[in-house]
């Protein structure tokens, strides 16, 4: 997704070519791309192929599940990603962005389960996961409906409660499960959008560990964490968190490194509009309100900008999604989430504020565009 672009918006094949080779050639085994990443899947594929790196590498690519509304668009998508890619079976494949019971349903309704089972059985399919950006109570309840064999979920330092969270990361891994983790960097922000205050803090401890590196080195830290899928853009990336990973096991952080990223964190929060703290106290709400994605997602648009905020949004609350998604319109008033707030956040009248700033007068109008490619 990552992968660098030109000025026509396409991928830039060159460039590409040479992170993902010097990246094989450094030790990096997994390679994640998806349907829905304009260009990706053949550019991967076209790549791989020219210098015959298929076998080097474990690849993983993801079911677009909203394109697919009956039994055949699975094996329609699914061998195009083949032709794609230019292989005949994938080792790990996710139901791209599942997250929720719902989602899992229809999936159920037009057969998902069977095919799931042709395609290992016949070897096309080495491993099946899902990708997730919903709520925690989402999550937890997702990992129960299916024998999974890993997932992936959003997590770093500044995201330890956000969507799945530790707690999902705990639960998943309990239950046997891989845990891949996606946007360690919090798209890019963590290691180019650092306040100065945070940079400081970094400096006084390690003056010589880039920003990147801090945030990979807190999950390397964890051993629950599988594999940290890293976005990196040019060489000068990869060489970093190669030679951060070169060096990375579980439970290297000092006592003083830690606490510098919780350090780190506070600085982060003291932008915060709202004090959640993503315990998830208020969950499940009776109208289906994601209340802690609500919240974290309205504070990143204060803290690292419209972007950052929006898309978190979106992600969290399903807005992107056919149906009346988890935001804070479905909220009644009911008052439950206030009850069970360890904060005393006035959380019915923050709600409104957070429909009123993440969803203003163009909101909708995009999101019926996302809808009808995602369709």
């Amino acid at each position: 997704m990552r992968f660098p672009h030109g000025l026509n918006t396409r991928i830039d094949v060159s460039k590409a070519e040479k992170i993902i080779c010097e990246a094989i050639a450094s030790g990096v085994n997994y390679l994640d791309t998806a349907y829905v990443y304009g260009g990706s899947e053949e550019a991967t594929g076209e790549i791989l192929h020219k210098h015959g790196l298929r076998e080097k590498i474990y690849l993983a690519t993801k079911l677009p599940h909203q394109k697919c509304k009956s039994y055949k668009d699975f094996d329609r998508i699914f061998n195009e990603q083949l032709e794609r890619l230019k292989t005949d079976y994938i080792d790990y494949y996710l139901i791209h962005n599942l997250s929720d019971m719902e989602a899992w349903e229809d999936l159920l309704s037009i057969g998902i389960e069977k095919w799931l089972a042709e395609k290992k059985d016949m070897g096309q399919i080495h491993y099946v996961g899902f990708s997730f950006h919903g709520s925690q109570t989402a999550f937890l309840s997702l990992l129960d409906v299916y024998d999974w064999d890993f997932c992936q979920i959003q997590y770093n330092y500044m995201d330890e409660s956000y969507q799945a969270g530790r707690t999902g990361l705990l639960a998943a891994h309990e239950k046997g499960m891989a845990v891949i983790v996606m946007e360690p960097l919090l798209g890019g922000r963590l290691a180019t959008g650092l306040p100065k205050k945070v940079k400081q803090l970094f400096k006084e401890v390690d003056g010589t560990r880039s920003p990147a590196a801090w945030a990979l080195s807190w999950l390397w830290d964890q051993p629950q964490v599988t594999v940290v899928l890293s976005g990196m853009s040019n060489l000068e990336q990869l060489y970093d968190n190669v030679e951060t990973a070169s060096a990375a096991v579980p439970g290297m952080l000092t006592e003083q490194e830690s606490t510098t990223l919780s350090a780190a964190v506070d600085v982060f929060r003291s932008a915060y509009k709202v004090s959640c703290t993503g315990c998830n106290y208020c969950m499940p709400c009776p109208s289906g309100v994601n209340i802690p994605g609500c919240f974290a997602s309205y504070n990143a648009r204060v803290a690292t900008g419209l972007v950052a905020g929006m898309t978190r949004y979106v992600t969290s609350t399903g807005a992107n999604r056919p149906g009346k998604g988890s935001g804070p319109g479905n909220c009644v008033k009911c008052g439950a989430c206030e009850k069970e707030c360890p904060q005393h956040i006035a959380i019915m009248s923050e709600l409104d504020t957070v429909k009123k700033v993440m969803e203003p007068f163009w909101f909708r109008f995009v999101i019926k565009i996302v809808q009808k490619f995602m369709s």
